[in-house]
């Protein structure tokens, strides 16, 4: 089977379970039509993915993710749905990259080739000054090319922010949470944490109990700045 051909199948599948999620909506069962809706768009998610289509891919993901977490943000699904949600964002990136860095270079060479094509005029109009005349051109090449680092710098992979990633797992946060303490973790690692190991703050040690936990807004929406500039990062995540 080609992957054109996979990619339509679980187009399909996708289809069947959305109407399964109508189905189930109009009968009440919530629940269940959430799960449906999160497998939906999850199956097309990875289709799109396979067509190469990464922004609707990613759109669709995304749209899983958010269904899969105020459903149930422990699930297993969550963590596959966000796994393979950073994998189609750097492929993304990856691909936007490559197209942005051949179109810098091209820009480059250009802008070089310009500067030295009115070095040279310069230079047969005005002889006796070539030694200034060479100067000149190689601080404005200099400086051009300083331009052209800075902006290639957005997609040159470095470190993310150590308060932006999780203390347990030192990975980028998704869905962060801060304890009374001022910890800010993941949300499934902690409770995570809370249920295997004990109702206490990893890092201070305080008692801790999951009621205690609050949504981190300004580091999420830090967290989401910082990757719609480096998306790199998505592959550390």
């Amino acid at each position: 089977m080609t992957p054109v051909m996979a990619a339509g199948a679980v187009a399909k599948q996708a289809e069947h379970r959305k109407q399964d999620g109508n189905v189930l909506f109009q009968n009440n069962q919530f629940i269940a039509a959430i799960h449906a809706y999160t497998e939906a768009h999850y199956m097309l998610g990875l289709a799109l993915l396979q067509k190469e289509q990464y922004a609707d891919g990613v759109r669709e993901l995304a749209k899983a993710l958010d269904l899969g977490r105020g459903a149930n943000p422990k699930s297993y699904m969550v963590e596959e749905i966000w796994q393979e949600l950073a994998k189609a964002k750097y492929l993304e990136w990856d691909h936007e990259s490559s197209r942005r860095t051949l179109e810098l270079k091209k820009l480059k060479e250009a802008c070089e080739s310009a500067l030295k094509d009115k070095h040279e005029l310069h230079c047969s109009q005005m002889e006796g000054f070539i030694g200034n005349r060479s100067t000149s051109l190689l601080k404005q090449l200099d400086a051009l090319g300083r331009v052209f680092r800075i902006a290639a710098e957005d997609d040159t992979p470095t470190e993310v922010p150590d308060y932006l990633c999780c203390k347990i797992t030192l990975d980028i946060l998704r869905d962060p949470v801060i304890t009374p303490s001022g910890v800010t973790y993941e949300r499934a690692l902690i409770l995570d944490h809370l249920q295997k190991v004990g109702k206490f703050d990893p890092v201070t040690q305080q008692p801790l109990k999951e009621s205690q936990l609050v949504p981190n807004l300004a580091i999420k929406e830090a967290v989401h700045a910082f990757l719609d500039k480096h998306s790199w990062a998505y592959r550390m995540g």
